[in-house]
């Protein structure tokens, strides 16, 4: 059963690629906001929330925040990393540099061990803005599912202009200070087939690795519910064969 988050902090969950991580959430708590439909979203379709489409405010997301860790602290369980996610695309907020830049300072006062971290889909890096403020985290993680236009369009349905070659341009402009992150899966959308695990795929996807040249790639496949009910999960074993690939390069990579 896909669900929204509905409140600005939430959690702390156990994260399969973070740790014991407190969420963020910058957007709407009663609907969606994301510049990608993607098939296997946790949140489901954008459609399926319409919903007012406000931010939360600076402020409100700072008073929380402060509140949440205070008392994470003071109950000796800091988190090990504070995570932009949510309701759609962080990214979008219109002051998401002035909120990382609040981030920062309470996880200098309140719980220096703790990493930031921010899940992006990368559609929004052609600003500047999101560049420094993504820069200044400790993880940006951003999203590059395929190397192919088609398989993004059936796979992440963007909603607006996107396309590969220019977001692949982008993340360079990051010099290898960046993670990259790809779903793997395979299934049907609309009786159409999907796998970006095929030789063809995976080839094109490892030279786009090698030209980005990240510090690290993050591989996965399913684990939540998912939108469209005809996905599949990928193994860990050739997830795993896939990684490979990308050590052979000297890039990191995790696997989960």
């Amino acid at each position: 059963m896909t669900s929204l988050y509905n409140d600005i902090i939430f959690g702390p969950v156990r994260s399969r690629r973070l740790g014991l991580s407190l969420g963020v959430n910058l957007l709407p708590v009663e609907s969606k906001l994301c510049s990608f439909d993607c098939i296997y979203c946790e949140c489901g379709w954008n459609a399926d929330h319409p919903g007012a489409r406000r931010f939360n405010s600076r402020d409100d997301v700072r008073q929380q925040l402060r509140l949440t860790l205070t008392r994470m602290v003071a109950g000796s369980t800091p988190p090990d990393v504070i995570t932009f996610a949510g309701n759609g695309e962080p990214t979008l907020h219109p002051e998401f540099e002035q909120i990382i830049d609040d981030t920062l300072a309470l996880r200098d006062e309140l719980c220096p061990s703790a990493k930031v971290s921010v899940l992006s889909n990368a559609t929004q890096i052609g600003r500047e803005s999101v560049r420094r403020a993504l820069l200044r985290v400790d993880n940006n993680i951003l999203k590059l599912d395929s190397a192919f236009d088609r398989t993004v369009q059936l796979v992440n349905k963007p909603q607006g202009a996107y396309t590969v070659a220019d977001t692949v341009e982008k993340l360079k402009l990051f010099e290898g200070r960046l993670i990259v992150q790809t779903m793997f899966l395979r299934g049907r959308i609309d009786s159409e087939p999907i796998d970006n695990t095929t030789e063809q795929e995976v080839e094109a996807w490892l030279r786009l690795i090698a030209d980005i040249a990240p510090r690290q790639v993050m591989i996965y496949s399913l684990d939540r519910d998912t939108p469209c009910k005809t996905l599949e999960r990928v193994p860990r074993e050739e997830l795993e064969r896939i990684a490979d690939r990308v050590r052979e390069m000297g890039i990191a990579v995790s696997v989960a």
